[in-house]
């Protein structure tokens, strides 16, 4: 296109060069006249009329992601959700642009959301928090159900709630909830002594071993070795056990993070302390994975929501009421919902586990360079421990170390 003074409009690039050229003659020239920049007329019309096309083109300017289809962008944010390493990663997303925040509350994005996008301190627990977490178990994610579950059931004290939030996410066949059921099943948890049903503790525990959960394996094998809700079989119940060890084990060394020495776990005795008084039938010298305690591996990571409830109590000072006791595995974080609810240590008595799992765990791990007998703590205290073999009420289910 021409000019009324022959000009042509030149190449984009080159209009915005010249602009940029004449700037620069306009400052660095000597020969720079008041009102009459130098460079020619043409030059300098062109400079104008273009810097005010650029201007309007830049308002009515369309973005491509506004024309990516809704169904694209799900999938691109589903990706996201599922791979997201900490809260952070998802929440930064929604926050991004209105449009994106729309789409990542869709039900498909949250129900593909990560297990670490639920990663969530007690100390920052809010409402918000908790929406976001119903939305996630309102769109069928398990990891969310069971999550907002335990804290209902344990923190909120919302009873049935949140079994039923974990009841859902145990239909989804999430081995975490499973052995959660089974465990508030064995004790009664939520109600009464009698409210406990051995039979659908072991059923749940044996689904949830079926899945590979460890804990569990370990909790049914200890039920048949006992009797404990279902018909005796020690040799099935040394099956279960010694699968759970190597579970255990092979997690660990599978792990390329672990910093477990090189065969140290096979020179560890499980009846080694001289405290322990209850020595098994494979003696001291015995293979590790066929103990009751397992391999002498570090602590498994606690779940998400076992960290959420022991920084929850810890807050709060410990206790979650009168007499009320924690489980005492630090990796648990369970509290008792009633007063001896919990099983206790049948050799000192100053212990108290929610399960024989945790119990396993915690012995291998810190309470076997603890536990002493009933009688020495009566000569070091100057009082007996008359609730160590099991006093009144729910305290008759002593956790008796095999």
């Amino acid at each position: 296109m021409r000019t009324r003074g022959g000009n042509s409009y030149p190449i984009r690039g080159v209009a915005v060069n010249a602009c940029n050229t004449a700037a620069e003659k306009s400052t660095s020239s000597t020969n720079y006249k008041r009102g009459r920049p130098d460079f020619t007329a043409g030059e300098y019309m062109v400079c104008r009329k273009k810097s005010r096309l650029i201007s309007t083109g830049k308002k009515g300017e369309t973005d491509l992601f506004d024309s990516l289809p809704d169904d694209l962008v799900i999938s691109i944010l589903c990706k996201l959700s599922s791979s997201a390493s900490c809260p952070s990663d998802f929440i930064n997303v929604l926050i991004t642009c209105k449009r994106l925040n729309g789409l990542g509350l869709h039900s498909q994005v949250l129900s593909k959301a990560s297990p670490k996008s639920f990663v969530i301190k007690a100390k920052k627990w809010s409402d918000s928090a908790h929406r976001f977490l119903k939305l996630c178990a309102d769109a069928g994610n398990a990891e969310a159900c069971y999550t907002l579950g335990m804290i209902r059931f344990y923190c909120l004290q919302n009873r049935g709630s949140g079994a039923s939030l974990m009841a859902k996410a145990a239909i989804s066949s999430h081995a975490p909830a499973l052995y959660s059921l089974a465990v508030i099943q064995f004790n009664g948890s939520g109600g009464s002594k009698s409210d406990k049903d051995l039979r659908a503790g072991v059923a749940l525990c044996a689904r949830a071993a079926f899945l590979g959960h460890i804990d569990a394996l370990r909790e049914l094998g200890h039920c048949l070795q006992d009797g404990y809700g279902v018909r005796q079989n020690v040799t099935e119940g040394r099956r279960f056990l010694v699968q759970a060890n190597a579970r255990e084990l092979a997690a660990v060394l599978s792990n390329p993070n672990s910093e477990l020495p090189t065969r140290a776990w096979l020179t560890w005795s499980p009846h080694a302390h001289p405290n322990h008084r209850h020595p098994s039938e494979n003696g001291p010298s015995g293979c590790p994975l066929l103990s009751d305690f397992g391999c002498n591996v570090p602590a498994p990571e606690a779940h998400p929501a076992s960290r959420f409830l022991t920084e929850w109590f810890a807050i709060r000072g410990g206790s979650t009421g009168t007499g009320l006791r924690l489980c005492s595995h630090t990796g648990c974080g369970r509290p008792e919902t009633r007063k001896h609810e919990f099983r206790r240590c049948s050799v000192c008595g100053a212990v108290n586990y929610c399960s024989r799992a945790c119990q396993a765990l915690d012995w291998k791990l810190r309470h076997k360079e603890e536990c002493a007998p009933v009688e020495r703590w009566a000569d070091e205290d100057g009082e007996g421990g008359d609730d160590a073999g099991g006093g009144g009420g729910d305290g008759d289910d002593v956790m008796v170390e095999s």
